[in-house]
C-alpha cells in the first residue's frame, strides 16, 4: 500500500520525490541548517552567501511542510531579536538501508539521520530477486517494531556498490554483486509500498560525511572506502558529484598495471586488484606466507609482525597512496576521507600510503589534502542510505 506523507509521495518509485526539479537551494538551507543550527535567517545568510530574500523563499517552505521549526531568539545586541531555526528533528522518519554480498542491513532515522532502529538479514543468495527481498523484509521489520513510524516516514533510501543510475534508481553493473542492468528502486517500492531512491553506496557516506562527518568543513573532497573493493565518491563545490551517468569517483578502476590481476570489472590491473582485501590475502601467500581464510587473519599476521604480512600491506598502502594522489592530482582536494571496513587497519598501511600519496602529488596537490581515517560500521552505511531520502525530500518541489 502506499503512502501518503506531508509531499504527496503517495506514488513510489524513481521521481517520487520531485528529483528531477529539486532545488538546490533549499538543500543548501537544510544542511547548513542541520550543521550548524539553529541559525537565524541573517545567519545562513551570511554562511550561505545568499540573499536574505533567497533564504526566506527557501525557509518558509520548509517549515510549512515540517523539516524546519523556529525555536527562541537570539540578539546581537542591535536591532530586533531574531528567531532561530533547527532541524525538526522528530517530525518526519526515514529508512536506509545498504545491500552488501553478505547482508541487509537497514536503520530507522530521525530527520538529522540519527538511528532509531536497526534491522539485518544474512543473505545466502545475493541474485537480484532475493536480495530485493531480504531490503523489503527489513524494512518491513523495521515498520513492524515502531507502528507510529509509517505515518511519518518520508520514504527508503537505498546504497549499493557499483555503478548505479540514481536517476532511473537502477544497478548498471556492480562487480561485487554480480549484477548488470538491475532495476532496484522500483521492485522494492512495489514490495514495501514507499517512495525509494537508489545510490552507490560510497555516495551515500559522502552526504554523510557532508552532514555530520569530516567532511562538514569542506567544499571539496572525497571519500575512498577500503575493505571487499575499492570504492569512492565525489563532493565537489558543495555538491555530491555523480557524473554524467552515476560512475564518478570509481578510483578502484584506475588502471595500474595492464598485465596484472583480473579485475571485478572485467579488466585487468585496477588499482582495486592490489588494494583490495583479495589482494592483500593473495600477497601474503605469493610472497611465501601462510594462506589466510579472511582480511582479519591476515591483519592478525600483520599486527604480530609477521614479515611477510607487513611487506603485503604495505605493497598494500604503497598502491592505494599512488591511486589517492591521483585524485589529488585531478581535483586538487581539500580533504579525503578514507573509509570502509578495511580502514580499520590503518596501522598496517598507513605509513606506506602517506608517504606515496606525497611522493606521487604534483607540487602542492598532496600537501593541500588532508588524509582522514574514519573506518566505519554496517549502521554507518545504511545511515548514510538514510541521507539520500532527507537530502532528496528536502530539494523537492515542495507544495
Amino acid at each position: 500500500m502506499a503512502v501518503e506523507g506531508s509531499l504527496g509521495l503517495g506514488r513510489a518509485g524513481p521521481g517520487a520525490f520531485g528529483a528531477t526539479v529539486a532545488d538546490t537551494t533549499r538543500a543548501q538551507v537544510f544542511a547548513t541548517i542541520l550543521t550548524a543550527g539553529p541559525l537565524s535567517r541573517t545567519e545562513l545568510a551570511q554562511r550561505t552567501g545568499l540573499s536574505q530574500s533567497t533564504v526566506t523563499k527557501a525557509v518558509n517552505p520548509l517549515i510549512e511542510v515540517g523539516y524546519l521549526v523556529e525555536v527562541g531568539e537570539r540578539s546581537s545586541g542591535m536591532g530586533r531579536p531574531q528567531r532561530l531555526l533547527r532541524v525538526a528533528r522528530d517530525r518526519h522518519v526515514v529508512i536506509g538501508v545498504k545491500l552488501a554480498p553478505a547482508y541487509a542491513t537497514a536503520v530507522l532515522t530521525d530527520l538529522e539521520a540519527g538511528v532509531l532502529a536497526r534491522s539485518h538479514r544474512t543473505l545466502r543468495d545475493h541474485r537480484p530477486e532475493p536480495a530485493l527481498r531480504a531490503a523489503a523484509e527489513v524494512v518491513d521489520e523495521l515498520l513492524a517494531g515502531q507502528p507510529d513510524a509509517r505515518a511519518r516516514l518520508l520514504g527508503v533510501g537505498v546504497g549499493v556498490g557499483g555503478h548505479v543510475d540514481s536517476r532511473t534508481g537502477r544497478c548498471v553493473h556492480s562487480g561485487v554483486l554480480g549484477w548488470d542492468d538491475v532495476d532496484i528502486a522500483a521492485p522494492l517500492s512495489a514490495a514495501t509500498g514507499l517512495p525509494t531512491v537508489v545510490n552507490n553506496d560510497v555516495n551515500t557516506l559522502v552526504v554523510a560525511e557532508q552532514w555530520f562527518g569530516a567532511g562538514r568543513d569542506a567544499r571539496s573532497f572525497a571519500v575512498v572506502t577500503v575493505g571487499a573493493g575499492l570504492g569512492g565518491g565525489l563532493l565537489l563545490g558543495g555538491e555530491l558529484h555523480v557524473g554524467a551517468s552515476g560512475v564518478a569517483g570509481e578510483i578502484g578502476h584506475i588502471p595500474l598495471r595492464p598485465d596484472g590481476a583480473e579485475c571485478s570489472c572485467g579488466n585487468r590491473g585496477c588499482l582495486e586488484t592490489l588494494v583490495s582485501d583479495a589482494a592483500v590475502i593473495a600477497d601474503i601467500e605469493a610472497r611465501g606466507g601462510p594462506r589466510c581464510a579472511s582480511i582479519d587473519d591476515a591483519v592478525r599476521l600483520g599486527r604480530d609482525g609477521h614479515p611477510v604480512a607487513v611487506a603485503a600491506f604495505a605493497a598494500m598502502g604503497e598502491a592505494l597512496g599512488r591511486g589517492l594522489a591521483t585524485l589529488c592530482n585531478l581535483l586538487n582536494l581539500e580533504k579525503i576521507v578514507l573509509s570502509g571496513e578495511g580502514a580499520q587497519a590503518y596501522d598496517l598501511f598507513g605509513a606506506a600510503c602517506e608517504e606515496s600519496m606525497r611522493r606521487h602529488s604534483f607540487s602542492t596537490a598532496g600537501r593541500d589534502c588532508a588524509l582522514v581515517v574514519d573506518a566505519v560500521d554496517d549502521d554507518l552505511w545504511a545511515r548514510g542510505a538514510a541521507c539520500l531520502v532527507i537530502r532528496e525530500a528536502v530539494g523537492a518541489s515542495l507544495p
